[in-house]
């Protein structure tokens, strides 16, 4: 009965990350693997928590953590609003169309000799290439959300003689915010990879840059504790985002 409540639960899923820590410690300490890139994994946490109690790790991802939410607000907020006109209006559906899927399928990190050129090499080079990353997903969820509302909504409220601007806020905007959500969500693991391969170009701060000078350095643990901090960072991230997405998306 133990085992069948565990298994239900997400402590299974904690109990299978103590496992393969366990094995990887074992594989390292039986001589499994002599690697020199592949220390023991109690070494990678004891220097983890080093870097932590010194400042470095928080250091460096706060400076990562501010270019990314700066770049991810712009762009959650022209992907939003930009998406809503191209959804209701069709003139501006129109003109933009061409320019988004002209624009969409191009790899971001494309964009990084050009931004540098036009940016250099401090933060606006990185603001930019990670809006331009996490800008499409918001825009194409809240452009798909506004086509699916209910054509008999919009009718409804065109009969009470609402304006565009006021059919737009007050009954498209609610309809579509399920749709904006899954594209913030989406946009939010995109940002975090975009601001490590930003910094791993051009940066003298950050976890990306932190990561690619102790690869550099054959600093391996301090390698391995910058990835291992990434992931953390990435889960409590996505875990407080959904808890905010049920508290406003509650139905």
């Amino acid at each position: 009965m133990r085992m069948a409540r565990l298994c239900r639960t997400r402590l299974v899923g904690v109990l299978l990350i103590v496992l393969l820590a366990i094995g990887w410690e074992l594989i390292v300490r039986t001589g499994v693997s002599t690697s020199p890139s592949v220390p023991p994994i109690s070494s990678i946490f004891a220097e983890w928590g080093r870097l932590i109690v010194s400042g470095v790790i928080p250091n460096q991802l706060g400076a990562s953590l501010y270019r990314m939410f700066i770049a991810y607000f712009i762009a959650s907020a022209l992907g939003v609003g930009i998406g809503l006109l191209m959804g209701y209006f069709r003139f501006v559906d129109n003109l933009l169309e061409p320019l988004v899927e002209l624009l969409r399928p191009v790899p971001t990190p494309s964009y990084i000799p050009i931004a540098i050129l036009l940016l250099g090499l401090g933060t606006e080079m990185k603001v930019f290439l990670i809006a331009a990353a996490t800008f499409f997903p918001v825009l194409l969820n809240t452009y798909s959300g506004v086509k699916q509302v209910d054509p008999v909504q919009i009718d409804t409220g065109r009969t009470f003689c609402l304006s565009s601007a006021e059919i737009l806020w007050k009954i498209i905007l609610p309809a579509t915010v399920p749709q904006i959500f899954t594209g913030l969500r989406i946009s939010l693991g995109i940002g975090l990879i975009m601001v490590v391969i930003s910094e791993m170009v051009a940066a003298n701060s950050g976890i990306g840059y932190f990561i690619l000078q102790a690869q550099r350095t054959f600093e391996v643990s301090q390698m391995y504790a910058g990835i291992f901090t990434l992931g953390v960072v990435g889960y409590v991230l996505n875990f407080i985002f959904v808890r905010i997405e049920r508290k406003i998306v509650h139905w």
